[in-house]
């Protein structure tokens, strides 16, 4: 009997336990003490300081702040609800060392998915570890976009239980459904959680089909009555908080402003954000190929061309010092920390499975992937976007459109588990399906080599409009000679055309290299176990090199270090003598409305929250911001 339970449960052992070792093995740094430097979580710890002392000190929760915008409510700041035992749950899904833990949930959730789907366990563990290093997920921990991350983290498995219950299987569905949409509801990250519904609807479309073709409807809506109240029950457990941050949301940037000038008509939504707010980090249609190739728009803003020895190879000595005023990023969004990327082997799976799973699902998947990159490109795709803004309910709240790309990541990785399962279990696929494969390898290898060899043939250039009109400015200026400034951009390009073209080989092999081993287990000549095993290794491999490039082990320094941020300044402690309860702050030495470091210690007029009050907002753009001017 315990060899049989030993023998049942040794793959998910075996996988948990892996998970928790490429978790650690990524940050370990951590393990000597030392932790993540996170823009964000400075951010929350300036803004929050004010709530926090006054709970330790009181034992109560403060639901008003004087730290930011001369007072704001504290609801979406730092609100402890203490009836939600949630919390407590929580501590114990997310045990160890954050942000390891993080990524361990992320791989753990979709394993859970995959198990959900029937699929093997060694293959649901290659499909977690797919997902979760996915680039994104490690750009937003650098950032200290927690809320944001942790929310991605339990959506597969919140999918896993409405898998279950349209698999028959009601009661386990049911839980698995209502346990995670009560803790992703508590992640509070509304604009994750709604992204995925248009998912869950496509899922959902996708089992519909199959009840319609199978006559089995009555299974099919018993099912969904069952998730039905398993929402409702996830959602009744965080109903304070939800009720807090809709009444609240009427009165942010989210809400309807009073003030329309003539000539914003066209910008002012209904009753949420701005158009030009909504779309200002909009996903260029080109910039998509970085699913394939990361380094397709050069990678991040925050790098300058200066620090890429690949960039540098091909810089011109006369124009050394003008490298580090250049970002390797060339894209056409203001500014990224980094690319999406799921994978150059990934993405072939994910291609070749639109040719040979079959089914309803399939359709579903590649339909949200579809939906997803469209409206990721926002403004360089307005009729969409503004029919979303316009008709489609709650879109026009929420800003950064392409950050709707989770989708793509999330749906990239499950096909492409199915197209190798199928792969896997049919060796003789690869002679039934000759011209799929070929398709595939032409989408993704092919791209891949003639970037390689032509950088520039995708692309709409290497040196955006505004880095152009900023050389001339300096022409203008005479600060650069104006005979120098076609060889400038020339280098520019060749830079940066470097870059593209180092990622795109690296793809090229790295598909070459998983089509290898596929082949060789087709041919009989390599286990199906050690083929899986060595295309973990080459996704791990090639994702996490990637992931390094915005996560790095420098960012880890010793945790005093982090409180040094808030040091108190002599102006601070100038300052701090006056105590009067009502003076405010207005920091003229850093940008007032992009910083928290002064609402630390003071009463401060500006700060930086996504949910500020519109009224405040409107305030700061139409008299303090010029007054201060």
């Amino acid at each position: 009997m315990k060899n049989n339970l030993l023998a049942k449960f040794w793959p998910h052992i075996f996988a948990v336990v892996a998970f928790l070792v490429i978790s650690y093995a990524y940050f370990y740094p951590q393990l000597s003490g030392q932790s993540l430097v996170q823009h964000d979580t400075q951010q929350y710890m300036g803004m929050s300081k004010e709530i926090n002392d006054f709970r330790a000190k009181t034992g109560e929760e403060a639901l008003w702040t004087n730290s930011m915008f001369g007072g704001m409510p504290a609801y979406l700041i730092s609100t402890v609800y203490k009836t939600n035992l949630l919390k407590y749950v929580e501590t114990i899904v997310q045990v160890g060392q954050r942000p390891a833990s993080y990524i361990f949930v992320t791989m753990l959730g979709f394993y859970i998915l995959l198990r959900a789907f029937g699929i093997p366990a060694w293959l649901a563990g290659l499909g977690g570890i797919m997902w979760a290093f996915s680039s994104y997920f490690f750009i937003l921990i650098s950032a200290g976009h927690i809320w944001k991350f942790i929310t991605l983290a339990y959506i597969p498995p919140t999918i896993a239980g409405i898998v279950l219950a349209y698999r028959g299987k009601l009661l386990a569905g049911g839980i698995l459904t209502a346990f995670f949409i009560a803790l992703q509801i508590m992640s509070n990250h509304v604009q994750m959680s709604y992204y995925f519904l248009f998912v869950i609807l496509f899922i959902a479309g996708a089992y519909f089909e199959d009840a319609w073709r199978n006559k089995t409807f009555s299974r099919f809506f018993k099912a969904s009555a069952v998730l039905l109240v398993a929402a409702l029950i996830g959602v009744a457990a965080n109903l304070s908080n939800l009720y807090h941050t809709y009444t609240y949301s009427k009165e942010t940037m989210r809400g309807k402003s009073e003030l329309v000038q003539t000539g914003d008509a066209a910008k002012q939504t209904s009753s949420g954000l701005d158009r030009d707010y909504i779309t200002n980090w909009s996903y260029g249609i080109g910039e998509t190929w970085t699913l394939l190739v990361p380094n397709f728009k050069g990678g991040s803003s925050s790098a300058p061309l200066s620090q890429s020895e690949t960039a540098m190879e091909k810089a011109n000595p006369m124009y050394g010092s003008l490298y580090n005023s250049f970002p390797q990023y060339f894209g056409s969004q203001p500014w990224t920390a980094g690319p999406v990327y799921v994978g150059a082997f990934v993405l072939f799976l994910f291609v070749l499975g639109c040719f040979i799973v079959k089914g309803p699902l399939k359709w579903a998947l590649l339909g949200a992937t579809f939906f997803s990159i469209v409206l990721a490109w926002g403004k360089n795709f307005m009729p969409l976007t503004d029919f979303f803004i316009d008709y489609v309910p709650m879109y026009n709240k929420f800003r950064a459109v392409s950050s709707i790309l989770v989708i793509a990541e999330f749906t990239i990785p499950l096909l492409a588990i199915f197209a190798l399962k199928r792969v896997l279990e049919e060796p003789g696929i690869w002679k039934a399906n000759k011209k799929a494969f070929g398709i595939s390898l032409a989408l993704t290898a092919g791209v891949a080599l003639l970037l390689t060899v032509a950088p520039g043939s995708l692309g709409s250039g290497f040196v955006p409009a505004q880095e152009a009109q900023m050389l001339q400015n300096a022409v203008d200026q005479q600060m650069i000679p104006a005979n120098e400034l076609s060889g400038i951009l020339a280098n520019l390009a060749e830079m940066r055309g470097a870059l593209v073209s180092a990622d795109a080989l690296r793809s090229f092999i790295i598909i070459c290299i998983g089509c290898a081993l596929l082949w060789l287990h087709a041919a009989g000549k390599l286990r199906r176990s050690l083929t899986v095993a060595g295309i973990t290794v080459l996704c791990l491999v090639d994702m996490w090199s990637v992931n390094k490039r915005y996560l790095h082990d420098e960012q880890f320094v010793p945790r005093s270090i982090q409180t040094e941020t808030f040091s108190k300044t002599k102006t601070d402690e100038l300052i701090l003598q006056d105590k009067s309860p009502d003076y405010r702050v207005l920091n003229f030495a850093t940008d007032a409305f992009n910083e928290n470091n002064t609402s630390y210690w003071h009463k401060n007029i500006g700060g930086y929250h996504a949910a500020k009050l519109r009224r405040y907002q409107e305030l700061i753009e139409r008299h303090i911001s010029p007054e201060m001017q």
